[in-house]
């Protein structure tokens, strides 16, 4: 090839961890660029992106409610990731535990138990464990690739979702809109202010942050996660045995998506829709990689997906601009951030004696 990578000689710390800040410079360039392109001011739009939806309380609680489902299924992906288990089935498992966690909500309907919610949560969490655990099985009973399988199980979730809004859990009294009933305020989050939806959920999105935390940097499971994801052979030489890891690292990543998804039922939803999610387990992923798989970076990195996601929304209403803008800003985000890890990670090199030789040849033919 004419032109080459090669890894360099010693990597860079510091630019490992400051190529996302240069990701995010890169996309509000790229970003300025297009929003010129399109006709807008750009420092008008990216405030209207950026800032204005910040400007009240009630803005800041909205950010907080789009962050906790990219929070817990980022963390979970991040567990995946570190012992280098591709899950790419965190939209599917946030919405099997949407939905296990509304057929619980359903059946408690006339009930008002102060467990009602708890079996609603437990529901839901262990629906996105038992969705991963097929991932997992998949993987570990007959090699399968976990990227195919769990990127597959995404639209049967999807399709099961919308049978069951359409079907038996549908509301009867709703108009044939596909929804399902309210759930009683026992199955429900309770808010955590007067203003604002932002919920109980907090609580559950910041335990899992500090647990996530606790089994990656202090505890020797993490470390066993760690050194499968650097080196499988030498994983097994020193006798961790690698099928209880992955079925480990998978359940607890479907767990925490499963407990994203019926966290929006039971939270600000209160209800089953099919628009239980814009594609929050989607944007995890980017959110993951842009917070070094660290749980401190995946936090800033949630919040800033969350920002994108309330922003996009605000300046489709302010200034007319397409849905996709969110989508774009997110790809722009995780390319630049690709781009700038193979440059820290690889050395360009220009071959010129390929060039020079081999450059006649291809032209006579």
């Amino acid at each position: 090839m004419l032109l080459s990578l090669e890894p360099r000689g010693q990597q860079s710390r510091a630019m490992l961890w400051l190529s996302p800040l240069l990701a995010a410079a890169l996309t509000l360039a790229s970003g300025s660029l297009l929003f010129l392109a399109l006709g807008h001011d750009p420092l008008e739009t990216l405030h209207t992106l950026l800032i204005a939806p910040l400007a009240d309380w009630y803005g800041v609680s909205e950010l907080l409610v789009k962050a906790l489902p990219i929070l817990l299924c980022a963390l979970g992906l991040a567990l995946a990731y570190q012992a280098r288990i591709w899950n790419i089935g965190a939209e599917g498992q946030l919405l099997l535990g949407a939905l296990a966690g509304s057929a619980m909500a359903l059946q408690l309907l006339d009930g008002d138990s102060r467990w009602a919610l708890a079996w609603v949560v437990l529901a839901g969490t262990a629906a996105g464990a038992a969705w991963a655990g097929l991932t997992a099985w998949l993987r570990t009973a007959f090699n399968a690739n976990e990227i195919l399988t769990s990127i597959m199980l995404n639209y049967i979730a999807l399709n099961l979702l919308l049978f069951f809004v359409h079907g038996p859990l549908k509301d009867p009294a709703g108009f044939n809109f596909p929804e399902s009933a309210m759930f009683a305020d026992a199955s429900r989050l309770p808010l955590l202010g007067a203003e604002g939806r932002i919920h109980a959920g907090l609580y559950f999105a910041l335990l899992a942050l500090v647990a996530v935390w606790v089994l990656l940097q202090r505890s020797f499971l993490g470390f066993q996660i760690k050194v499968l994801g650097l080196d499988r052979r030498a994983a097994g030489f020193v006798g961790f045995r690698e099928k209880r890891l992955v079925w480990l690292v998978l359940l607890l990543s479907g767990a925490l998506a499963g407990l994203a998804g019926v966290g929006e039922v039971a939270g600000p939803i209160g209800q089953l829709v099919p628009q239980v999610s814009p594609g929050y387990g989607y944007a995890a992923i980017t959110v993951a990689f842009l917070g070094r798989l660290n749980p401190l970076g995946i936090l800033a990195a949630s919040l800033l997906m969350a920002l994108l996601y309330l922003g996009g929304e605000n300046a489709q209403v302010a200034m007319n601009l397409p849905q996709a803008i969110t989508q774009l800003f997110q790809g722009m985000v995780l390319f630049f951030l690709l781009a700038c890890d193979v440059l820290i990670l690889y050395r360009p090199r220009l071959n010129l004696r390929w060039s020079r030789r081999t450059a006649p040849q291809n032209a006579l033919a």
